[in-house]
């Protein structure tokens, strides 16, 4: 149901109580910004180091750059690079998935302290007070931006080594990027009466500008294409930093940003709080909702078929590439370790494979985490209640929710299998084999989500900073040479490297086991516990 009211004059009340609203929203992520800015610094500002090591001569920097102008498939996965020094390297490396990750942190931040708000009430309290009407929206583009600016900062100083202009361009466009997303996610925020789907959407925008920036970079190998352009994460390619920088195309961020802000400003002027301007449809309170599990199911099935399909497309796109990696490597010994590393030592294509089959379950440990949280939306909004005032038990409640979460990322790691011997062209068991085997360290994550909302709901949402952990010690240890007592920090670090290794059953059911024994102890707190509003 939607209900939209007439405008309202602005002016300076329309903002009243904005710092006192900053303040608290910094408060409350005060440990969830901090992790999204470190791993994403830390990313980046490992790289020059890194690739210092991997291609330590000017002629094989040279060469890199000669190969990724006639390797579209590669492109496509990391952009195209316009020089050959370190920090254009670095930029090249690392830049799209960088403004990615700030993209993901910005949209959380702004539906966080907006939509998020609103669903649970608070917001209604809030306004009931001293406080401005558009106070709320501005207190996290605020709070977004105060983010976004740290992470330029650090970005700017940690690389004003490899040029002091570079590095100014670099931080300014990665901020750029997500202060795309943030302006983005405070329309969707004003559109939908969801939180889950205001991230949802966002994200869903974000995929497709991740897709076209990978097409349009496959067609052309200088970041020209239409497609490019048409992205933010294209933007942030033709900033071309240590590379003559454009510094007109941050233009192009700050146009869209004040845009996208001005729109989020006249929706939220028009409507009512708690309201919104897409209705949501009611659903039939029989049939196929006539019982815990199948309302589970309702409000879990659209993020596993985004997950599904995005997947599913990343399998294709990486197994495509396959072929690509020996030439991609040649004869450079250190990037060769460092995919062995990745993928175990049983031959660069092989190894290859378990590499790229490992990232994808890096990520999808983020779906489980999201899924099993979705159990702490559904009890702080107070949706919970009226489920369990009825005959449910908190145990069967918990298990519609936790089967789409487990299962889930079974079919998902099955669909990017399948989408590997697509793109590989290859035999699909011994890589559907390998995808599977993923699945114990996923659990062992979700695992431990559950384990925080069933004994200290408060603190589950630090379910996504050991996911974000994971995610860093998979994806920067190997290439950082980090000691293995910090790599077998991860379940991921005691998986069997397929496909090509030997497969190892051991370590598969002890994750297993743990994940069960995780699940049943957060299960039994969920039990015990009171429930929260």
């Amino acid at each position: 149901m939607t209900a939209v009211s007439t405008p309202r004059p602005t002016g300076p009340r329309q903002l009243a109580g904005t710092g006192t609203l900053v303040r608290f929203a910094l408060r409350r992520d005060r440990a969830m910004i901090p992790v999204w800015i470190g791993v994403n610094a830390l990313m980046v500002l490992s790289m020059p180091n890194t690739l210092k090591g991997l291609y330590g001569t000017s002629a094989e920097r040279a060469d890199l750059v000669r190969q990724m102008e006639t390797n579209p498939s590669l492109r496509a996965m990391v952009g195209p690079v316009f020089d050959d020094s370190l920090g254009a390297l670095t930029a090249w490396r690392v830049g799209v998935y960088a403004g990615a990750l700030a993209a993901v942190m910005s949209l959380i931040i702004v539906v966080r302290h907006t939509r998020d708000e609103e669903e649970s009430g608070r917001q209604e309290l809030v306004a009931s007070g001293m406080v401005g009407r558009r106070a709320s929206l501005t207190a996290a583009l605020l709070t977004a931006a105060a983010a976004n600016a740290v992470l330029a900062l650090l970005l700017t100083a940690g690389l004003a080594g490899q040029g002091v202009a570079g590095a100014l361009a670099l931080g300014l466009g990665i901020a750029g990027v997500g202060m795309v997303f943030a302006t983005m996610a405070a329309i969707v925020a004003q559109l939908t009466e969801s939180a889950r789907l205001a991230r949802g959407l966002t994200a869903g925008v974000l995929g497709a500008a991740f897709v076209l920036r990978a097409a349009g970079d496959s067609a052309t190998d200088d970041g020209s294409s239409v497609l490019t352009w048409l992205s933010p994460i294209g933007w942030l390619e033709n900033v071309r930093p240590f590379a003559a920088e454009r510094w007109w195309v941050l233009l192009l961020f700050a146009a869209a940003v004040a845009v996208q802000a001005a729109v989020a400003y006249e929706l939220a002027g028009r409507r009512d709080v708690g309201m919104s301007f897409l209705p949501t449809r009611p659903g039939p309170a029989s049939g196929r909702l006539g019982s815990a599990a199948a309302l589970a199911w309702r409000l879990q099935r659209g993020s596993l078929l985004g997950w599904s399909i995005g997947f599913f497309l990343a399998g294709v796109v990486y197994g495509g590439l396959t072929d690509g990696a020996a030439d991609l490597v040649g004869d450079n010994d250190n990037a060769r370790q460092i995919i062995e590393r990745m993928g175990g030592q049983s031959g660069i294509t092989d190894a290859f494979l378990s590499a790229m089959i490992g990232m994808l379950g890096l990520i999808a440990a983020l779906y489980v985490v999201a899924s099993v949280l979705r159990l702490h939306g559904e009890e702080t909004s107070g949706r919970a209640e009226p489920v369990l005032a009825n005959a449910v038990g908190r145990l069967r409640w918990a298990a519609g929710h936790l089967a789409g979460a487990f299962l889930g990322s079974v079919l998902i790691m099955l669909l990017a299998g399948l989408g590997f011997a697509v793109g590989y062209g290859k035999e699909a068991g011994p890589i559907l084999g390998a995808c599977l085997v993923q699945v114990a360290a996923v659990w062992v994550i979700g695992g431990l989500a559950v384990l925080l909302h069933g004994l200290a709901p408060r603190a589950a949402v630090a379910a996504w900073g050991v996911a974000g952990a994971v995610l860093l010690i998979g994806w920067v240890g190997p290439a950082l040479d980090v000691p293995q007592a910090v790599l077998d920090v991860s379940p991921f670090g005691h998986l069997p490297k397929l496909p090509g290794g030997e497969m190892e059953w051991g370590p598969v059911l002890v994750l297993v086991l743990l994940a069960v024994a995780l699940v049943g102890v957060g299960l039994a707190g969920l039990r015990r516990r009171d429930m929260s509003t």
